[in-house]
């Protein structure tokens, strides 16, 4: 039938959740004097169907050659229908979909990057704070807000989850996601087929949040700058929202006009730094269970204190630990893991309280055995408390974690540690001996 073959084109060239809920309900009711019939639920639905869709629905009969047909929406009383399935679409995750023009844009955003996927830590707990005020709406954090970070660290996970929540939560807002370089390249065709004020009207005039990624790519690009700043004035002055991401703080941004550099600066501006030891750990377990990994504790630990910085390493080394096992018969070791985590992530030797163990047993001529042993003997328990000092200085692992490794408490923990610097400062020679330790441990 023609209408069922038009709902299939269209299937494919649309987001699931915006074919769903503007073109599944369509129905056909007759092909009549070169018109084709259309139902819908009602008045409003039809009206949007024919400013939006409608378009798409003539240039896939003409595909079919039947240009000459005409679309005619008829309504029925359906609205309670449409409207509880609305709410229930709306009761779901939901991609962000890529709506016609005077609507949404978007690059394409990855399912799973969502508020309830992230996870949370000392390290992000700002960003992500600020990210869900801009989504409320509650004018915490101001009209824009500017996150920098290195690569990996969820930069984007929460830009996406900003546009997933709102389009969850207000699927009419009008919400424009892309990056400074797909912004330039916009612009460079404005000016290329005379379309500016089209352009302008688009982001100053239909736009409600504008999340514009990577902004440190307009390093010299001036034209850019001095249109996206004038977009950002334009925006934060009518009181919409403005979220910008970049892999460094503006102020150490180079090559940007100072004036562009003062607007991004005008709400909250925050960090996003490497995840810490704890974090690390939740990340490995979370994302093993999203891989079917049984992992038990010692190896979770080994990869959350080995993989370190980059969250998507943790995700490239479980895939790996994954795939390596289904080839292997399904079974999971530390020695598979350890080679993996060397091989794939790239990690030949791991800075942890056990290597720092290591060397300082091998440096004071003591055995790990000894270091965990209960005995006060003062040629065990100086090592020790070196050991506990130095793994608190140069690793991220908790003072409980540090604890463990030598059977001890985390106050133990913090009494060496306190002991050391004290003996540091007193003693010229024993700060010189930590001098050494510490250079050794910075070569692991």
């Amino acid at each position: 039938m023609v209408w069922e073959r038009v709902k299939e084109s269209l299937k494919e060239s649309l987001a699931e959740n915006i074919f769903s809920l503007w073109i599944e309900p369509i129905e056909c009711m007759q092909i009549k004097d070169d018109c084709l019939y259309l139902k819908s639920p009602d008045r409003y639905f039809s009206a949007y169907i024919r400013q939006n869709f409608l378009h798409a629905i003539t240039d896939k009969l003409q595909e079919s050659g039947l240009s000459a047909l005409k679309v005619v929406f008829c309504e029925e009383a359906k609205a309670s229908e449409y409207a509880r399935s609305t709410k229930r679409l709306i009761g779901t995750p939901m991609r962000l979909p890529h709506l016609p023009e005077n609507n949404s844009t978007s690059k394409s955003l990855h399912p799973k990057y969502t508020f309830d996927e992230f996870m949370v830590g000392e390290s992000n707990i700002l960003a992500e704070s600020a990210c869900r005020s801009m989504v409320n709406k509650d004018g915490m954090v101001g009209p824009c807000l500017y996150i920098n970070s290195d690569t990996g660290l969820g930069k984007s996970h929460l830009t996406h989850a900003v546009a997933h929540q709102i389009f969850t939560d207000s699927p009419m807002t009008r919400l424009h996601y892309l990056t400074a370089k797909q912004f330039s390249a916009e612009m460079v065709r404005g000016i290329q087929h005379n379309a500016m004020d089209e352009f302008k009207r688009k982001y100053q005039e239909n736009c409600d949040i504008l999340l514009v990624e990577d902004v440190h790519s307009l390093t010299g690009k001036k034209k850019t700058q001095e249109e996206l700043n004038d977009i950002l004035d334009t925006l934060i002055k009518s009181g919409k929202r403005v979220i910008l991401t970049a892999n460094r703080a503006p102020r150490d941004l180079i090559g940007i006009d100072n004036e562009f550099r003062s607007r991004m600066t005008s709400g909250l501006v925050t960090a996003i730094k490497a995840p810490d030891i704890n974090t690390r750990y939740r990340i490995v377990e979370k994302k093993a269970l999203a891989q079917q990994l049984v992992l038990d504790e010692e190896l979770v630990g080994y990869m959350a204190n080995n993989v370190r910085g980059d969250i998507r390493k943790i995700e490239s080394a479980l895939i790996a630990v994954r795939a390596k096992a289904c080839l292997l018969g399904g079974h999971v070791d530390m020695d598979l893991v350890r080679e993996v985590v060397e091989s794939i992530v790239g990690v030949n030797q791991v800075l942890t309280t056990a290597t720092i163990g290591e060397l300082v047993s091998g440096q004071f001529k003591v055995s790990l055995e000894d270091l965990r042993s209960r005995s006060r003997k003062r040629s065990i328990t100086f090592p020790r408390q070196v050991a506990m000092y130095l793994s608190r200085k140069y690793t991220d692992e908790s003072l409980s974690d540090i604890g463990k490794t030598f059977n001890r408490d985390h106050s133990t923990v913090l009494h060496a540690i306190k002991a050391v610097s004290g003996q540091a400062l007193r003693s010229s020679s024993v700060g010189a001996q930590l001098e050494i330790l510490g250079n050794k441990v910075k070569q692991l």
